[in-house]
């Protein structure tokens, strides 16, 4: 059984249908948008993504939550064009369904505010006027083009490794479906790292994996996590054997990657993968 206690407000409240919060095709996200912005006092003028700020509201539940509500009618958008040929959008929110001609009645009698401001007082500039020079070669002619200078993934012989492994990101998971297409060359380059200091592609993807929140949690921002979790590159410990357990003064060791007759161990400082003979 369920019980409920429930005190009416005095102020501070505001009266709309039940038929919003119980509504079957509105999400959560869609109902709590509308009654905030029902909840604003009369002739506020802020906007739905201002309000899904301040709600924290992400930017994909946003723009969900808006599509739901001019699907069922609560909101309605139009563009006008407002003095000096500029171009403003207008937003109708109601506490009810309304049709395209309906919105479109009460849009047509509210004022569009013109879009001009009148212009700044120019500031004086510092000191005399002075002429720009037309002439003149620069003290030093480049030897190469700089004007791209070759990323870390690009300088790294792991590089087009990290780059794929960077791609196959999105296949790990649904939370990292959305990675910025503007972060992968940035990703790459953390990646490279991984794989420089011995890492395999499998042990950067396990060890994203294990950063991940635990289901049901959504991740708004995946390159960002990502970019988190890559930036501290661990010293790549020795693969496990079963049946063969490193003794204590041996753990945290590594294999130098240099020439030897036998397997030599190492105890690394940082991220090297020489020991200190073969550096």
């Amino acid at each position: 059984m369920i019980y409920r206690h429930f005190n009416a407000p005095s102020r501070g409240f505001t009266r709309f249908s039940h038929d919003i919060i119980r509504h079957p095709r509105l999400s959560s996200d869609a109902v709590r948008l509308l009654t905030w912005q029902l909840s604003l006092p009369q002739g506020a003028r802020e906007s739905l993504s201002r309000t899904a700020e301040r709600a924290r509201i992400g930017a994909c539940a946003f723009g969900r939550a808006k599509r739901q509500l001019k699907e069922e009618g609560f909101v309605h958008e139009r563009r006008v064009q407002v003095d000096g040929g500029r171009w403003v959008t207008q937003q109708l929110v109601s506490g009810s369904p309304l049709t395209p001609d309906q919105a479109a009645k009460l849009l047509a009698r509210e004022p569009v505010a013109s879009s001009q401001v009148a212009p700044s007082p120019r500031k004086p500039a510092a000191g005399p006027p002075t002429t720009p020079s037309t002439d003149g070669h620069p003290k030093k002619d480049p030897e190469e083009d700089t004007s791209h200078p070759p990323t870390e993934a690009e300088e790294s012989p792991r590089g087009e490794e990290a780059r794929a492994l960077v791609d196959a990101l999105p296949l790990l998971s649904p939370a990292l479906r959305h990675i910025p297409s503007g972060m992968r060359s940035e990703l790459a380059r953390l990646a490279a790292r991984w794989l420089d200091a011995g890492h395999t592609s499998g042990d950067v993807h396990e060890h994203v994996l294990r950063g991940l929140p635990g289901a049901g949690t959504s991740v708004h921002r995946p390159g960002g996590l990502v970019r988190y979790l890559l930036r501290d590159v661990p010293p790549r410990s020795l693969p496990s054997v079963p049946g063969i357990r490193l003794s204590p003064r041996l753990e945290g060791a590594r294999e130098c990657a240099g020439d030897h007759t036998q397997t030599t161990l190492f105890r690394p400082v940082s991220d090297e993968t020489h020991c200190a003979q073969c550096a």
